[in-house]
């Protein structure tokens, strides 16, 4: 058996032969001298996450340490800030430091194959969290949520905001498009998630692109940055919209959609004659959800990461006792390298009428903060 699952097998070995037996017949070795015990807390995983910009990601970060130390493990939790080279060093040197597991939630998917090689050498399972890493077959488990079904959620929202549904023939409403990070393999799945919604209106003319930017590569938004998305979005403004309305906007992410605010109120939006569009967005962060009950933002999709980081432990926990963790996907998300075997959760979507209900009654934000 290699060192690395030696190590780990011992550790939770020893974790379930119980406290009365480490105490007693165990506590002896051969010699009748004391024996050194190793529980699971001695078991370290690695979590690598992606930045402290996102109040998503440092929720991330916490939750996952706890749902960890809750199963007996110690951790170790580094933030990459957007940096896939960073991020790369991060885990290098977790694997030099011997974790004896590692829970990734990858900035660029196609930048870590070289050091999981390192982490498959060193007999280290990879859990990959939230963004699919791409490239590698040392990708154990996926942990994450429907993310197709995330923007199928967002334009769903707009077409029964904007009645389109109702029968008689609406619109034509003008729709702006932005789209995530072209480096994380989500965005392909929000965005043709939405899409597939959408498609329809746009070929009834019901819904029009005026910019006429519709494909993938022309609205994703790198890092998820709400400044980017707010210049590309003034710069629609000034390009398409100097004399029509904006009626909706989909926006992937919270960030992006405070930023595509920004842009439309600095234009006059949100005035008596000037009305914001339908704005969604996704992960119910606390300034996305005040500028919803301000009625600004219009959606947001929530994302329970208390639920995700347990998904995650839960696979952590499985793969070091030799087990294959529950998963309920086995067949989606192939990384170019094999189909990663996936656990995936629920969305839901949120917005003015049931935030309370969703968001404050389950504990995921305390009503204080949100004044």
């Amino acid at each position: 058996m290699p060192m690395k699952n030696l190590r780990a097998a011992s550790a939770l070995v020893a974790v379930t032969t119980g406290c009365a037996l480490l105490l007693t017949a165990c506590g002896q070795d051969s010699e009748g001298g004391s024996q050194e015990k190793k529980d699971k807390k001695d078991v370290t995983i690695g979590i690598a996450m992606p930045t402290k910009s996102s109040e998503r990601w440092i929720a991330d970060g916490r939750n996952m340490t706890t749902s960890l130390k809750k199963a007996g493990f110690a951790t170790t939790l580094q933030y990459g800030e957007d940096d896939p080279d960073q991020q790369v060093a991060q885990i290098e040197n977790m694997i030099t430091q011997g974790v004896d597991a590692l829970v990734v939630a990858a900035i660029n998917g196609e930048a870590l194959s070289n050091v999981l090689q390192q982490a498959a050498d060193a007999d280290i399972p990879v859990i990959s969290y939230d963004r699919l890493i791409l490239g590698s077959p040392h990708v154990d488990y996926y942990a994450s949520f429907d993310n197709e079904k995330v923007g199928e959620l967002q334009a769903t929202y707009i077409v029964d905001k904007l009645g389109l549904k109702d029968g008689a023939k609406k619109g034509p409403f003008n729709i702006e498009l932005f789209a995530g990070s072209n480096d994380d393999n989500n965005t392909k799945y929000f965005f043709n998630g939405a899409m597939k919604v959408l498609k329809p209106y746009f070929d009834k003319k019901q819904l029009v692109v005026r910019s006429g930017q519709t494909r993938l590569n022309q609205v994703t938004t790198l890092r998820w940055d709400g400044g980017t998305a707010q210049k590309r979005m003034d710069d629609l403004l000034t390009s398409s919209y100097s004399s029509a309305h904006v009626d909706a906007v989909l926006s992937p992410y919270d960030g992006i959609s405070i930023g595509i605010l920004s842009a439309l109120k600095s234009d006059d939006y949100g005035s008596k004659s000037k009305p914001l569009p339908v704005v969604t967005g996704q992960d119910a962060e606390v300034a996305s959800v005040k500028s919803i009950i301000a009625g600004q933002q219009t959606q947001t999709v929530y994302k329970d990461t208390r639920a995700l980081a347990q998904v995650a432990a839960d696979m952590v926990t499985a793969v070091l006792n030799g087990k294959k963790p529950e998963v309920n996907d086995e067949s989606t998300y192939d990384n170019g390298e094999k189909v990663v075997p996936a656990f995936l959760l629920d969305p839901v979507s949120v917005d003015k009428t049931n935030y309370r209900k969703v968001l404050v009654d389950s504990g995921y934000i305390d009503a204080k903060e949100l004044g």
